[in-house]
């Protein structure tokens, strides 16, 4: 099963490239995702990280709105925030994702995984020609650039938004797993994105520290989850 799922990711990303998408192969690979169980897997020897939160007390008990891009980055900060008694709702906000087909198919694997671990799921809506029209002038900046800062707090006040109105304190978001993204560029975004929220407040946790990094790795691997091939944007596929 992993290697048809790593077969066909290959392959979805070649037609991409060429701006072409089949709505076939993208029912095809949910089908081949839907028939895999999602899991976590206890083991003894994983040492997760303890957590505490930004004023320093105690993690467990506590609700947090965590942004989301994907599954594999998702998942060991879930199973983490699990592990330390924490109550994790997960916001789904990526209109930067292009095309819808691949939209939908992160999706659906980041679905999947948090049904398995009964966690909660709140989509916000897809818009691709809204994000279009934030970042319009920036389309030839190199990853890591102002077109990404753009983006990420374009993402973050949606999830901010969301979390002032439906009552919680914490906000921090999966892109800071990635070591692919600059960590401090996120958390500038992160900051800015709660100004207007004074309810809200940014937890800057680096997520890639205390094992995280290669926790993600083999839950990757242990969930055969689709992997994309790149960031998201039609711009960050060249």
């Amino acid at each position: 099963m992993g290697g048809v799922v790593r077969l066909y990711s290959i392959c979805f990303f070649e037609a991409r490239r060429k701006y072409f998408t089949s709505e076939v192969a993208v029912h095809i690979l949910i089908l081949h995702l839907t028939l895999k169980t999602m899991k976590i897997p206890v083991e003894e020897q994983y040492k997760y990280v303890k957590l505490t939160l930004p004023d320093g007390s105690k993690a467990e008990g506590q609700a947090v709105l965590l942004h989301a891009c994907c599954a594999p980055c998702s998942a060991a900060i879930v199973e983490c925030m699990l592990r330390n008694g924490m109550k994790p709702t997960v916001y789904f906000s990526n209109s930067n994702i292009y095309p819808q087909q691949e939209y939908d198919v992160r999706k659906h694997e980041l679905k999947r995984f948090l049904e398995a671990q009964n966690v909660p799921y709140v989509e916000d809506e897809y818009d691709h020609q809204e994000w279009l029209s934030v970042i319009k002038g920036l389309e030839d900046e190199p990853e890591r650039g102002s077109r990404c800062s753009v983006c990420f707090q374009f993402r973050l006040s949606h999830a901010a938004k969301y979390a002032q109105e439906h009552g919680f304190h914490l906000l921090t978001t999966t892109l800071a797993s990635s070591r692919w993204k600059n960590i401090r560029q996120i958390d500038t975004a992160g900051h800015l994105a709660v100004e207007a929220y004074p309810d809200v407040e940014w937890w800057d946790m680096n997520w890639r520290k205390g094992g995280l990094q290669n926790r993600r790795g083999e839950l990757l691997r242990i969930n055969e989850f689709y992997n994309q091939l790149y960031c998201g944007c039609e711009f960050s596929m060249r």
